[in-house]
């Protein structure tokens, strides 16, 4: 931070950057004083845009070329989808505040059918995430499941051009970039849980940078943070990333903390899913004790199995 200038690191996409002038819009009203500029910078996960997640790489595909930027001092805080941000932080930084989570869901985008349940025996349904490929295939294994790269306009463009009947994206995303109207239908939680952190934006800045971190600050969501934390305790403690199906989604009813968690085959013929709640400030324990109880149930069989495929 030089004077009161500040320097957000983003990618390059129309939804980072979107997301990036949310938060620097959002600290211009907050903190008038300040200065603020985007820096776009690539990263892996840019470069190779058409190769399925799960062969290219997991943690920090999206984001280890703005955290090399954020410990340079080239930028000073960086803003990402919390979903692809891992969940262990390189030694230097720290994850200084969740802003407010839009729609956890996915969502459902076609323009032949109106649901998962429309869809005829065989359709072409395009995903990039095991994630949505093993609960479709729990919901449908009738269905063919086609890997599905880019960035949304690319995505809805391949769909719109016939290569896919349906394709599945986060709701989160097309709203930010005013693409709601593309939803067909937000598929429930239930049915195929959100990827950790889904929805919710994650602003990373260097540990001690007190005053970079004191703004931030005023951009926290206590609710999303404490929702998100459960969450990526339990990735954490699952250890687990693009490569295996892996979903959770936490939500704050009241007083309590709910955290639901799912473990799943590629195949979807085995799934592991518990749900668990507990008091508002036990956010980090309560993720921990899911992947306990799912590892109990026998979700470790199907994260070794995958683990030994690498």
């Amino acid at each position: 931070m030089v004077g009161s200038k500040l320097i957000i690191g983003s990618r390059g996409s129309k939804l980072a950057l979107a997301q990036a002038t949310w938060v620097k819009e959002r600290l211009e009203h907050l903190r008038p004083e300040l200065q603020l500029e985007i820096a776009v910078i690539k990263t892996s996960g840019d470069l190779f845009s058409e190769a399925p997640l799960s062969q290219i790489g997991g943690k920090g595909l999206f984001t280890k070329e703005i955290e090399e930027a954020l410990l340079g001092g080239k930028i000073d805080l960086a803003v990402h989808s919390l979903k692809d941000l891992p969940t262990v932080l390189p030694n230097g930084l720290c994850l200084a505040a969740v802003g407010e989570r839009e729609d956890a869901r996915d969502g459902f985008v076609s323009n032949k059918w109106r649901s998962l349940d429309e869809l005829p025996q065989g359709a072409v349904v395009g995903t990039s995430s095991l994630r949505r490929h093993s609960q479709l295939m729990r919901i449908r294994s009738d269905l063919e499941i086609r890997n599905l790269r880019g960035n949304l306009d690319t995505r809805l463009r391949k769909l719109d051009e016939g290569s896919y009947d349906a394709i599945i994206l986060a709701c989160a995303g097309l709203i930010r970039l005013g693409l709601a109207h593309r939803i067909t239908k937000k598929i429930s939680t239930s049915q195929i849980c959100p990827a950790i952190g889904q929805g919710a934006l994650g602003i990373e800045t260097r540990v001690g940078d007190t005053p970079v971190i004191n703004a931030i600050q005023l951009l926290n969501h206590i609710e999303t943070e404490l929702a998100t934390q459960a969450e990526r305790a339990f990735l954490r403690r699952l250890g687990g990333g693009c490569q295996v199906p892996i979903a959770a989604f936490g939500r704050v009813e009241g007083r309590e903390l709910h955290l639901e968690g799912v473990v799943a085959s590629i195949d979807g013929k085995q799934i592991y899913r518990h749900s668990v709640h507990s008091v508002l400030n036990e956010a980090e324990t309560l993720g921990i004790g899911l992947a306990e109880s799912l590892l109990a149930m026998g979700a470790g069989e199907v994260l070794e199995r995958q683990d030994a495929r690498q």
